[in-house]
Parts: structure tokens; sequence; C-alpha cells
């Protein structure tokens, strides 16, 4: 049996164990979205929060502004306390509107205002910006394209970086389509915000894309995924860090080549285990493959 010194050293070893497996938050600072609570049963916005403090993702995308608030039952001022308790952050909003009507753009402008006025509250830069659902016409993704350039100026009049943000099943999810739309918008004003599992699903080389678009890069997801039996309804696809095919690596190693100094999101859409042995077991993978390469 035990005693208590032996007890107590024990606790220790294991604590600096856990240590060891937290990301460092130095150049690279690592969040989580609060989607991924979305698919279990409803916990106070604080759990998440802790689990945030515990596993060393320090930063969290909002998800589903501005009904997350009344969907937790929580007002921007006590998120600013909570927060400041743990020494986390709000880093960004999943912005969407159906911008490429542009019958939508003044209501698309105001509520872009609405969810950048949030963010100020925290000392957010970013603003990642989801296209609309895929549909027909050459002239919706230019207006789509036109108003991205639009957003941007407002953006950064308001002290912020918007950037294309790629996804299944929306007007920008192929590699073609996101090289379009960059090469359709002002790379002064609207910039890039990639989700890797998104290039992978759709087909894309990960590193390489990257590497083309680099100087736009402002804000990334980092998801792994697999291809293998992919279906529409894409989260069965997703994996944890270093479970899936995505070159993180030489995502990193692009990042390293450009001193990037900024947030990653770990987005998952789906956690088998529960999100604190997901995000504890990404936060390895962090420490283990990802830092020795770029801290």
């Amino acid at each position: 049996m035990l005693n208590r010194r032996a007890f107590l050293a024990t606790l220790a070893i294991s604590a600096a164990r856990a240590a060891d497996q937290i990301p460092a938050n130095q150049n690279v600072r690592w969040a989580l979205g609060a989607n991924l609570w979305n698919y279990f049963p409803r916990v106070p916005f604080t759990d998440i929060l802790d689990v945030m403090r515990d596993t060393g993702f320090i930063g969290i995308r909002m998800t589903q502004f501005p009904g997350i608030l009344a969907t937790y039952d929580i007002t921007p001022a006590q998120i600013e306390r909570e927060v400041s308790k743990r020494n986390l952050h709000v880093v960004t909003i999943s912005y969407n509107a159906p911008v490429n009507d542009p019958a939508q753009h003044e209501k698309a402008m105001a509520s872009a205002k609405q969810a950048m006025d949030f963010l100020k509250q925290f000392g957010a830069k970013n603003l990642v910006v989801f296209s609309p659902k895929r549909g027909p016409g050459a002239d919706a993704f230019k207006t789509m394209c036109a108003f991205y350039n639009r957003l941007g100026e407002t953006a950064g009049e308001m002290g912020f970086q918007a950037g294309l943000h790629n996804h299944l099943g929306q007007m920008v999810e192929t590699p073609e389509e996101i090289h379009r739309c960059m090469a359709m918008t002002d790379p002064k004003l609207f910039h890039f915000s990639p989700d890797t599992a998104h290039v992978h699903l759709g087909g894309g080389d990960v590193a390489s894309l990257l590497e083309k678009h680099k100087s736009r890069i402002t804000f990334l997801d980092y998801k792994d995924a697999q291809r293998a039996g992919l279906q529409k309804d894409f989260k069965s696809s997703i994996y944890d860090l270093g479970d899936g095919e995505v070159d993180f690596p030489g995502c990193h190693r692009i990042l390293k080549s450009m001193s990037y100094k900024g947030w990653i999101c770990v987005d998952l859409d789906i956690a088998r285990n529960g999100p604190r042995a997901s995000y504890e077991r990404c936060g390895a993978y962090v420490v283990r493959k990802l830092e020795p390469i770029y801290v």
C-alpha cells in the first residue's frame, strides 16, 4: 500500500507527464471549435473551457453565433469573465452568409459587423469566412468574390483580417475553386483560412496548396481525414491529428518558412471517445510530431 509521500510523488509524476503533452502555444497558438459539443449531451459552457485549459487548446472558435449565446444561456460579459479566469481566448467565429445573392449583401455585411464587434471585446483579429452552399451559375461565384473584397475592406477598417475557409458542400470546395476564389479576390483585402481535412477530402494535396497561397494565410484549421468511404455526411471521415492521411509535418514546415505567428484551430467534427480524450490525443501529437519542426 502506498504511503502518503509515495502517493504524492506518483501524482507529481503523472502531472508532469500530462504537462509534457500540452502544446507550448508560442508562435503557433492552438484553438478548438465549440461546434464539437453540439454532438454530445449539453454541458455548461464552462465545461468546454475546462477542457481547453486542461489540454492546452487555449483559444475557442464560436460557432452558430449569435445563437450560441442562447444555447448556453451566457452573455459576452460572462464569457469574458470565464475565459479570463482560465487564461483562455475567444479567437474567431464561423461566419457564413448567402453572399452569392446580391439581395443578401447588406444583411450579410451587418451580420459580419455584429460578429466582429463581438470578437473585438476579446481582442480577436480574425474572421473565418465560410462560403455559401453550392449552387449553379458562374455569376454567383463572381458575386460572392465581389462581396468578399468588400467584406475584407470593412474587416480591415475594424482591425480584422477576413479569410476564406474551404468546406465540402459549399461553393469553395475543391482546390480549383480555392484557387479561383483567391484569384478573384484582392490579396490586400481578403485572406485565406484553410481547412486541411476539407482540402484533402476535396481532392487536394494540402501542403502544396498551403505553399501556393501561404502569403495569404492568416488562420488555419488542422484537421485530419481519410478519403476511403467518404459520404455526404463527412464527419465519419474526420480523425484526431495523426490518425488520418494529412501531411501535417509538411504543413508545419511551410508555416516555419513563413515564420507564422497565429492561431491553428483543431476544429474536430467527431470525437469517438469524447472531446477531452480527442484533444488530449491531438495535443500529444502536436508536442511529439509538430513542435520539433516549429513551435
